[in-house]
């Protein structure tokens, strides 16, 4: 069944790629065409990795290439699953609202070629997450990092658009360079870029190897999850998209660093040093401040959003880093808790930044401006886009009952437990990040209250605004959807948990039934 539906995936991405760019002469045949394939392949990732979770088989594959050092070696397991699931949410949305979105570049650009890269991209990401041999996994990361990169500079008769794509691409392949050297590492150590004779013998590997693999990990990844400092391309890149690849980089790309993240320290290394998961939590900490005030002095609504993009991937890292800290200590529960808290804020990240760039979208072909101050008044002319907008900021903002509550409350458990449970040093680090994340929930508030207040309410304070209208459904649908989502999430979060149990139980820290979930948001630790 597994091999089957990815099967099919590849083959819907593919043929979207390739009869996007045969059509690329007619226009709107081949923008149906390229969006209407990448939507298939996004509900069979939808399915397939849904599949996986409920039935909790793990398939691994290996198709021999005769190179040396080099299989396609792929590893279908209840993470790969996971973001597998996120990836074909946001794909699906995007894809729907870009079949109406990219009307607009008609006259002026290729959309053919658009349609050709914009599924090659969305299937480099299933690639990704899969992939299980060193070598095998930085071609398809490479193919991601490229395709990523022509669709960032799509508008490329902005002159802002090529600068924002040339610091992207370097960034990009500096990170890559760090990820080569890691690789490169881990095989002098284990002979072999397999992912699971990796994990097999990481126990054997040198202390000091392991370490110097964890700060090339963390660049690397780092750099593509925008982490403090190494930020500096993602709020170019992502506002120089289109909106609904925005919402893809944004929702999707910029959490395979954290996949990685995730697959590297908690899945390969048996034992990690207490130091690995201090140096996570506070680059967490200050990314989720630092985004956040970035943010509050944003007039670009785009590039409002995409440093709220830092700021929740410090909070992430919040859980990430408390469960490496407490699984160094120990403390496989209160580790199990903290994974499964920051693999739930990964998945809500993606439905409600999604959703708000959709919405950014939506704006901006109405009124031709990102600007903030051009907006107002919108919300009696663009109710639907308004109310789900409201969501979404709701949503981010962390304010019950939506999804961004439920995910950033359970990391709020990890660091009260830190404080609790902790030597004295440890506790000052993890009174540090509660404050953080406090102060960063509050100034996101802020945050959102102007964004909304300034662009739906008041009066128009600029022509364009004035003789705005409601998007086409086609717009309005998918960001319904992902509302939808966020409310979903929220109030079924007790139903996710129990999903995400089986998910970190893979990372071999604890036993399922070490979790009780009761009442949604309530976590017990028990003994089964």
């Amino acid at each position: 069944m597994t091999t089957t539906l990815f099967t099919f995936l590849i083959s819907f991405f593919v043929a979207g790629a390739i009869l996007s760019l045969i059509w690329s002469p007619k226009k709107s045949i081949s923008n149906i065409i390229s969006n209407l394939f990448s939507i298939i392949g996004s509900l069979i990732g939808i399915i397939l990795g849904g599949w996986i979770l409920v039935t909790r088989e793990t398939t691994s594959l290996t198709f021999v290439t005769g190179l040396p050092l080099f299989d396609i070696s792929l590893r279908f397991d209840m993470l790969a699953a996971y973001f597998m699931l996120i990836i074909g949410i946001v794909g699906l949305a995007s894809s729907l609202f870009g079949m109406g979105y990219m009307r607009q570049y008609f006259k002026v650009y290729n959309t053919g070629l658009f349609g050709f890269v914009y599924n090659l991209f969305l299937l480099s990401l299933f690639l990704v997450v899969t992939a299980s041999n060193g070598l095998y996994f930085l071609i398809v990361w490479e193919i991601m990092s490229l395709t990523s990169f022509f669709l960032v500079i799509f508008e490329h008769k902005h002159h802002e658009t090529i600068s924002a794509g040339i610091l992207y691409f370097i960034m990009t392949h500096a990170g890559t360079m760090f990820l080569f050297a890691a690789f490169i590492l881990l095989y002098g150590a284990t002979h072999s870029f397999d992912f699971a004779q990796i994990r097999l013998l990481a126990g054997t590997i040198p202390g000091w190897l392991k370490d110097t693999v964890f700060v090339l990990a963390l660049l690397g990844f780092g750099t593509k999850a925008g982490i403090i400092p190494l930020h500096i391309w993602l709020p170019k890149a992502h506002s120089a998209a289109p909106s609904h690849v925005s919402a893809l980089m944004s929702g999707v790309m910029i959490k395979m660093g954290i996949f990685m993240l995730f697959r590297v320290f908690l899945d390969f290394f048996p034992n990690i040093p207490l130091w690995w998961g201090i140096v996570v939590l506070v680059i967490g900490a200050c990314s989720s401040l630092l985004g956040v005030l970035y943010a509050l002095a944003e007039h670009d609504l785009k590039r409002l959003l995409a440093y709220h993009s830092i700021e929740n991937i410090g909070i992430i890292l919040l859980g990430l880093g408390s469960s490496m800290i407490f699984f160094s200590l120990h403390q496989p529960t209160l580790a199990a808790i903290a994974a499964l808290a920051g693999l739930f804020h990964t998945l809500n990240h993606a439905v409600f930044k999604s959703l708000l760039f959709l919405g950014a979208g939506s704006v901006i072909t109405q009124t031709n401006t990102r600007n903030l101050e051009r907006y107002g008044g919108l919300i009696k002319v663009m109710p639907y886009t308004a109310l789900f907008f409201l969501i979404g900021a709701i949503a981010i903002s962390g304010l019950p009952p939506l999804n961004g509550f439920a995910s950033e409350w359970l990391i709020f458990q990890s660091l009260f437990a830190g404080i609790r449970d902790s030597s004295i040093g440890l506790r000052s680090l993890f009174l540090f990040a509660g404050g953080a994340l406090a102060l960063t929930g509050g100034l996101a508030a802020a945050c959102f209250v102007k964004a909304f207040g300034i662009t739906f309410l008041a009066r128009p304070r600029s022509t364009e605004s004035e003789k705005a209208k409601e998007s086409s459904w086609m717009l309005v649908v998918p960001m319904g959807f992902l509302a939808l989502l966020c409310v979903m999430l929220g109030l079924g979060a007790g139903s996710v948990v129990r999903v995400l149990e089986q998910v970190v139980a893979q990372f071999k820290l604890f036993k399922p039934t070490e979790i009780i979930v009761q009442e949604g948001y309530t976590i017990i630790i028990g003994n089964g």
